[in-house]
């Protein structure tokens, strides 16, 4: 009974690690000359993330790159390495997946990093996306195409619309912008915290809020789909880092980084990060820290 228990241990995890990598007759073969070994070769890796967008978008957005990710780091590692996708419905979860290990990498925006910082304190940097060899990008203030608004300061009186309540642009770096033009909640007739940035801009564009915060990103997708629109004002954001869990040893993450460094003119990562990969660092992130702690006064 042992013995059947551990070789259904190891079917299993053999079937997990390659149902999507080969048929099933060259399977069967591969674990038949597999099964008298005591352990099996490879590295295999859990990807998490948070839907910041509709879970079926991230599926789409993320998968390609995970299997060229796969695929570059065997061979620098010179052994198969499989990596699954793991989807939080919600920042918190996704940061608390990472904290405690249940997922070995993820990409977080700045806020959430500095959050699981604040969990997990052995978290580190892998490496920083880049826009055009620059660690900056923006995030924007959008009211309806048809609204005569002019300036964030005329929406004294008025609603928003904010994205999830650990959000870096839907939240902490918006609330900081609304505060520097003398905005703060109590001027406010309403606001709430919708979660994804698309519902940020729908609703904005379905007239439920005036205005509302969101990545530049989305606004541009939203408004290629005929959401009605526009940008009132926009504000820089520190680009997305990829993170490891204190668990990943650090062969692998040297590889993974070496590969996401070296990876800046391939098309399947320019879907990810439109100029690929930059080294990051902890104080990349102090201005995110700033805008957190200046929120508060929100």
């Amino acid at each position: 009974m042992k013995l059947f228990e551990w070789t259904f241990g190891i079917i299993e995890l053999s079937r997990k690690r390659l149902r999507h990598a080969v048929p099933g007759a060259v399977l069967a073969a591969w674990l038949a000359a597999l099964l008298p070994a005591a352990g099996l070769a490879g590295t295999d890796l859990v990807f998490g993330t948070y839907a910041a967008d509709k879970p079926t978008a991230t599926v789409k957005k993320y998968q390609p790159f995970l299997s060229f990710l796969s695929k570059r780091m065997s061979e620098e590692l010179g052994e198969p390495v499989t990596i699954r996708l793991k989807i939080a419905k919600e920042y918190e979860e996704g940061i608390r997946q990472l904290a405690d290990g249940e997922v070995d990498f993820s990409r977080f925006g700045p806020a959430s990093y500095v959050h699981v910082m604040k969990e997990n304190p052995e978290i580190r940097i892998i490496a920083m996306e880049s826009q055009n060899s620059q660690k900056r990008f923006k995030g924007v203030i959008v009211v309806h195409s048809d609204s005569t608004i002019q300036s964030v300061s005329d929406l004294a009186g008025l609603s928003f619309a904010f994205g999830d309540e650990l959000s870096t642009i839907g939240r902490y770096l918006s609330q900081e912008y609304l505060l520097d033009a003398g905005i703060s909640s109590a001027d406010l007739l309403e606001f709430a915290y919708l979660g994804r940035h698309d519902l940020v801009g729908e609703a904005v564009g379905a007239g439920r809020y005036t205005a509302g915060a969101l990545k530049e990103s989305t606004y541009k997708k939203l408004v290629a789909k005929g959401v009605p629109i526009r940008v009132l004002a926009s504000f820089d954001n520190v680009t997305k880092p990829w993170l490891a869990s204190p668990d990943m040893p650090e062969q692998v993450l040297e590889a993974m980084r070496k590969v996401m460094l070296s990876s800046e003119n391939e098309e399947i990562v320019r879907r990810i990060s439109k100029n690929g990969f930059l080294l990051g660092e902890d104080q990349d992130y102090d201005i995110i820290r700033r805008a957190m702690e200046r929120s508060l006064a929100f």
